[in-house]
């Protein structure tokens, strides 16, 4: 069964890989900082080198996160790897404005109903009843989504 895809929201090349590029080179500073202390203590490195270990994993988390992406059909909101995000028919609320809590480029959703968390890093994140959408998306395509997810929502007669 092949349902019909209303948006697609991906990464834009440039954004993952400049956002991995930092966390690289943070990690990677932090850890040689580690090496380089002088008559630093071992606590010390010992500390800095565990910080710059788990913003290396941080970067890895980012780009394994944002090999996928999100589609949008009539009756869901999907990963690209098949995870579903939010049914339509359970969306409150599309939040896009300027005071919203919500990644960069993005928009926030509000359900009905509460999920576990969930983080993918630099993509999508959802906190009990509320689903973030954004980060190193590209602008155009989380607006499009949003305005297309906030119209099914007011044509449902369910809601």
């Amino acid at each position: 069964m092949t349902e019909t895809v209303l948006a697609r929201v991906s990464p834009a090349p440039a954004r993952r890989w400049f956002a991995i590029a930092v966390l690289g080179s943070l990690g990677g500073l932090i850890l040689w900082l580690a090496l380089d202390l002088g008559e630093a203590g071992l606590i010390q490195r010992s500390v800095l080198a565990l910080f710059g270990c788990a913003v290396l994993a941080f970067g890895y988390r980012l780009w394994a996160a944002t090999r996928q992406g999100l589609v949008l059909t009539k009756d869901a909101l999907i990963t690209t790897n098949g995870d579903v995000l939010a049914q339509v028919q359970q969306i409150k609320r599309v939040e896009r404005g300027a005071f919203a809590f919500k990644p960069s480029n993005g928009f926030l959703v509000v359900t009905n109903t509460t999920a576990p968390s969930v983080w993918a890093p630099g993509l999508w994140w959802r906190f009990g009843r509320r689903i973030g959408v954004g980060g190193v998306c590209g602008a155009g395509q989380t607006k499009a989504m949003a305005d297309i997810l906030a119209a099914e929502i007011a044509d449902d007669p369910s809601a």
